[in-house]
């Protein structure tokens, strides 16, 4: 890895970052609050949050096995996503390398921070070949982004290629584990020690069935860290969002089981698809989510949405052509589309 200066934009490495009220005091009990011009009136939604939510990062931490200093919390996956671009890319100089197919932000948030984004073809199997990838880059690339379990894939992606990248790669390498839950490969979280340029992305929007309170983590070396938030909003995580976070974290059972009924029906529901006429083929998958090749994906997808199943029409994604991705939901809602796809008539 090059040295983490060279890496940081100039003008980013130089910032000197808001300082916000509830950070000046740190270290010392207070009760009386008058430093930050709020309403005294309407508790507790009269303050501002922890602007490093460091409560939920100490439960956090027990749960991921992440020390706290190694943790970014943000406004859903989406905010680290475009703080990588933002520390480490410079506007219409650097480059960033992709895989191919895989989440449409990492290249959405390239083309707003006005940063050439190179994608790199999967192979017929969805994996990636590290050497080329490393072929794609040059001078001025930052970053190179995965997403294993990858979307909209749903497969896990070789251990062995990252490492590859990890280790030959001189920029940052984001690994985005939002689906890790459904799988039982090793989490690459767990080699941040081994690892300097990585940065491991997480989500409580799945396994913990918590997308509405937009809550994304990212996972780094402590330098890293400080540089997220050096950068970051400076109340970027509201109250509510940080309080249901500590609830769910105290319900792991119920993710557990959670986990166990949708692998179940997982299993069951790619079974039924492949015993379907109007699919060709059904993808592996260690998401919650499988890929599924249709005879004509528009059509079935049309078909569905007539009947109030929405699904998603991937094939407009490069090697996606007639794909549709299905998202695996409770037993009855699974049930439904299977019945409708097996009353649909090309």
């Amino acid at each position: 890895m090059k040295d983490l200066q060279a890496l940081v934009r100039d003008n980013i490495w130089k910032l000197a970052p808001y300082s916000s009220a509830r950070n000046e005091y740190s270290g010392h009990d207070a009760h009386v609050f008058l430093d930050a011009n709020e309403n005294p009136y309407n508790k507790p939604f009269n303050r501002y949050p922890d602007p490093l939510q460091l409560k939920l990062k100490e439960e956090l931490s027990k749960v991921k096995l992440v020390a706290v200093e190694n943790i970014f919390l943000g406004n859903g996956s989406d905010e680290a996503i475009d703080l990588v671009y933002r520390v480490f890319c410079q506007p219409r100089r650097d480059n960033v390398v992709a895989i191919e197919p895989t989440y449409g932000m990492y290249k959405v948030c390239a083309d707003i921070n006005d940063t050439e984004y190179r994608p790199v073809l999967l192979d017929e199997n969805y994996q990636l070949n590290a050497d080329k990838l490393l072929a794609a880059c040059d001078a001025n690339t930052k970053v190179i982004w995965l997403c294993t379990p990858n979307n909209p894939s749903g497969n896990n992606l070789q251990h062995e290629e990252i490492e590859k990248l990890l280790t030959n790669f001189d920029g940052i390498v984001v690994v985005d584990e939002a689906y890790s839950d459904f799988s039982t490969a090793d989490l690459f979280r767990s080699k941040l020690d081994s690892f300097p340029n990585i940065i491991v992305l997480n989500t409580m929007s799945k396994a913990w069935g918590c997308a509405a309170i937009r809550l994304g983590m990212a996972f780094a070396s402590k330098e890293i860290i400080e540089l997220f938030n050096k950068v970051k909003y400076p109340y970027n995580v509201n109250l509510l969002s940080q309080q249901q976070a500590l609830e769910s974290l105290k319900h792991r059972e119920d993710v557990e089981k959670w986990v166990t009924l949708l692998l179940q029906e997982r299993r069951h529901l790619m079974k039924a698809f492949t015993d379907l006429p109007i699919c060709e083929q059904v993808y592996p998958s260690d998401a919650n989510f499988f890929l599924a090749k249709m005879t004509d994906a528009q059509a079935v997808y049309d078909y569905l949405v007539n009947k109030g199943i929405i699904v998603r029409n991937r094939t407009r994604v490069q090697l996606c052509k007639n794909c549709l991705r299905v998202t695996v939901g409770t037993k009855g809602e699974n049930t439904e589309l299977l019945s409708a796809l097996r009353q649909y008539k090309s």
